[in-house]
């Protein structure tokens, strides 16, 4: 049987030369988990998400493949994927994806040729990031706590998968960003964290953003959606912003490939809405 074709979209950008791209196969079964992998690996994206209608109680299976690995959970390939079924039925205001773990509702909205895609993520959550443990990942950077912003403690936080939270003190330390990767991954590895995500906090509502993603076999993310979830949820949970809010986060400025993604964070709901566009790649 003929693999079904990847389609290649950017998302959380209205230019195809934006956003982090992402691959998106719709089929009428999941491949077998090998065929999955190869896939993802030969489209060579940070993600490619494997959709296929579902035979429990959501519209469809999703999955998630980097090109060394599965993920549990893929923003960015996420809201891709929310707009490709649009796409192919402009009556459609929700879809329901059903992941390994959790069950994904995304909600459409149309601006005229525009389709935004909003994903709620499941319930978040968040704890310390030990003493030990942080240091030696800083000093895969090579920044000390110095380098941090001491107005937002750094956390291991979750929504749908884990991240290490690192808030810098300054736009210069985000921008001049560099790591060890091979030692990074390692540690990531064995604390299952799917990304680090170091921010920078413009304002109170407004935050920059760049995501290591070497698990996955890739430098970094240009957009990371599921981050962004545990982001807003951390800073909710542990009382660093008055919600409801919605913030945004801007990523993928130093990679040439700039984002823009919504964060809503709701004072009486566990999960938490991502939202943007997403385009179709030449």
């Amino acid at each position: 049987m003929a693999s079904p074709a990847t389609l290649r979209y950017a998302a959380f950008t209205d230019d195809p030369r934006g956003g982090n791209p992402a691959g998106v196969v719709l089929a009428s079964e999941l491949p077998p988990e090998t065929e999955m992998q190869r896939i993802a690996a030969e489209v060579g994206f940070s993600e490619t998400a494997f959709v296929a209608p579902s035979s429990g109680g959501a519209d469809h299976d999703i999955r998630y493949f980097s090109p060394e690995r599965e993920v549990v959970f893929c923003g960015h390939a996420t809201i891709a994927t929310g707009v490709v079924l649009a796409e192919r039925d402009p009556e459609l205001g929700e879809v329901l994806l059903a992941t390994r773990t959790d069950l994904i509702p995304v909600a459409i909205r149309r601006d005229g040729h525009r389709i935004v895609a909003t994903l709620t993520s499941p319930p978040t959550s968040h704890r310390e990031a030990g003493d030990d443990l942080l240091a030696e990942v800083l000093g895969m950077f090579g920044w000390t706590r110095d380098d941090l912003d001491p107005r937002l403690p750094p956390a291991i936080a979750y929504g749908g998968a884990t991240h290490l939270v690192l808030p810098v003190a300054s736009r210069g330390t985000l921008a001049a960003m560099t790591y060890r990767f091979d030692d990074l991954k390692r540690v990531m590895l064995e604390q299952d964290w799917t990304t680090v995500a170091v921010v920078w906090r413009e304002s109170d509502d407004r935050f920059h953003a760049r995501n290591p993603f070497p698990i996955g076999g890739v430098v970094e993310d240009p957009a990371t959606g599921a981050s962004a979830a545990a982001f807003g949820g951390y800073l909710r949970d542990a009382g660093l912003l008055a919600v409801p809010a919605r913030l945004t986060i801007l990523q993928g400025e130093d990679m040439g490939r700039p984002s823009l993604i919504q964060v809503d964070v709701p004072a009486d709901r566990p999960g938490i809405g991502v939202g943007g566009s997403a385009v179709a790649m030449p």
